[in-house]
């Protein structure tokens, strides 16, 4: 019943589509070569993108279309956690995994996000089994698999560098210090790496552009704190059952690494901790530390939903936690209690909108006139509004650039946006719609790298425009949260 739910919560939201999710679509519908060129100013790798690409060309590009592929990776995810935990630690380890992940809230929320996170967890898993199945004395076959699978999930997340350099110090130490078949396993594991190191190459010129003009100027690097964050926003985030969940994943955590069972009823801590909870939890949490320390020392972003490259090792981290509960019953209640308080969690996504734009363009269609003129402040509210506008004859131009909305451009970004000045843009603006026609501006507060540049545009074009109205006000409710303003053609007044 869990899992049936689980599946079905993997395709159930009504929200809109927010930044990120909009700019993937407008990316993705773009022909192969444009697509590449897109993407190199983008600041991501292709292998999500090529995918969606044909899946849109079947499927359409409507958000159940384009959401239905990360829901069905999500689906994946789950038979292959059983098997990757069953092979670490047996049924009952299996069972705990695919539970804890089919009532997951952080599986269920990116299985219904049009973006590549549901897929890393896939290609994580798949690579893990490769790599269990080497060090059990495989050959050909699962270096091969590791090798491609090691190509692909750098090419669809850089976050994935993280992970393979943590894995590969790993399975260095099981080379140098295991006998026998893990020993040979584990050598020809680091051999299949390096190889899908080399299937990479053909992307490393655009990945070197990128990590020199592009970045993350959006966000802030991470910290210690991020360590906790990321397993309370596994759990759900700070609101009540994501915090309650929280708790008893960090318990659980404790029992993988340093308890074992003494009984039906006794647990045993021992300080010295313990396999295979103990690797698991180095490679996953060693990823996350060496990610908070490139950030740090990069001065690139730190996204909790980036964390997705170590999701699928937490959760059998976590399983193997409530393995140490021996009693049935005990094993059962726990697990029940994280599946309510994880199925409680998801609610705001089957229910919630993540941004506003909806409504947004809903009020930009009733109201706009062809000539009118739509403006966004930052151009990172464009992707999202006018995938919802439908209204024809209307000028979209996004701040700094004047560019189109459909795609940011995010070469040279905090440059541009720091030497961006406002007002000769609201004269623009003016001069664009002339006396007759309406100025919209789709604008947010808050954005890094803009201080107060967009409010300051509403000023300027109330300067010239007295006459506006707001139509749609900044809201915290949602994640992305775009208001309305029109300012009437004086014409009009």
């Amino acid at each position: 019943m869990v899992i049936a739910v689980g599946v079905v919560l993997r395709f159930a939201t009504v929200s809109h589509l927010w930044l990120d999710e909009a700019l993937t679509v407008n990316i993705a519908r773009l022909p192969v070569s444009e697509m590449f060129e897109a993407l190199r100013n983008d600041g991501s790798p292709p292998v999500y993108y090529l995918l969606l690409h044909g899946w849109m060309s079947v499927f359409g590009e409507s958000n159940l279309a384009v959401r239905a592929l990360p829901g069905l990776f999500g689906v994946a995810a789950l038979p292959l956690a059983f098997v990757a935990a069953r092979r670490i630690g047996g049924p009952r380890v299996a069972w705990a995994a695919i539970v804890l992940m089919a009532a997951g809230p952080f599986a269920i929320r990116y299985s219904t996000e049009g973006r590549m996170y549901s897929l890393l967890t896939v290609l994580v898993l798949a690579g893990l089994l490769a790599v269990l199945s080497l060090l059990e004395g495989g050959g050909a076959r699962p270096a091969a698999a590791l090798a491609v699978v090691t190509a692909l999930v750098l090419l669809t997340h850089y976050w994935s560098f993280y992970l393979v350099a943590v894995a590969v110090v790993a399975l260095a130490l099981v080379a140098r210090r295991a006998q026998g078949p893990a020993r040979a396993g584990a050598r020809r594991a680091l051999v299949a790496m390096a190889g899908g190191g080399v299937l990479f190459l053909p992307w490393a010129p655009a990945f070197l552009f990128q990590l020199a003009n592009t970045g993350t100027p959006w966000g802030r690097p991470g910290n210690v704190r991020s360590l906790f964050d990321t397993v309370t926003h596994f759990a759900g985030g700070y609101w009540d059952p994501g915090i309650a969940l929280g708790l008893v994943y960090f318990g659980l955590i404790g029992l993988a690494l340093f308890g074992s069972s003494a009984g039906p009823r006794r647990v045993v801590l021992d300080f010295r901790s313990r396999a295979p909870g103990n690797w698991l939890a180095a490679v996953a949490f060693g990823t996350l530390v060496v990610a908070i320390v490139a950030g740090q020392l990069g001065r690139s972003a730190f996204a909790v939903r980036y964390a997705a490259v170590i999701y699928p090792l937490f959760v059998i981290v976590v399983a193997l936690g409530a393995n140490a509960l021996a009693d049935v019953r005990v094993f059962n209640w726990v697990l029940g209690v994280a599946v309510v308080l994880g199925l409680w969690a998801t609610v705001p996504n089957v229910i919630g909108d993540r941004t506003s734009a909806g409504r947004v363009a809903a009020a930009i269609d009733a109201g706009a006139r062809p000539g009118d003129v739509v403006a966004y402040c930052p151009d990172q509210l464009g992707p999202s509004v006018s995938r919802e506008v439908t209204a024809t004859g209307l000028v979209h131009l996004t701040f700094p650039r004047a560019g189109s909305p459909e795609l940011v451009d995010w070469v040279g970004y905090e440059a541009v946006n720091r030497a961006a000045q406002t007002r000769p843009f609201a004269q623009m603006l003016i001069d664009r719609a002339g006396p007759d026609n309406d100025v919209w501006l789709v604008w947010s507060p808050g954005y890094r790298t803009f201080g107060t540049k967009c409010a300051n545009l509403i000023e300027q074009l109330d300067d010239v425009r007295p006459v506006n109205e707001r139509v749609i006000t900044v809201s915290t409710k949602y994640f992305e949260r775009p208001g309305l303003v029109r300012f009437r053609a004086t014409s009009a007044g």
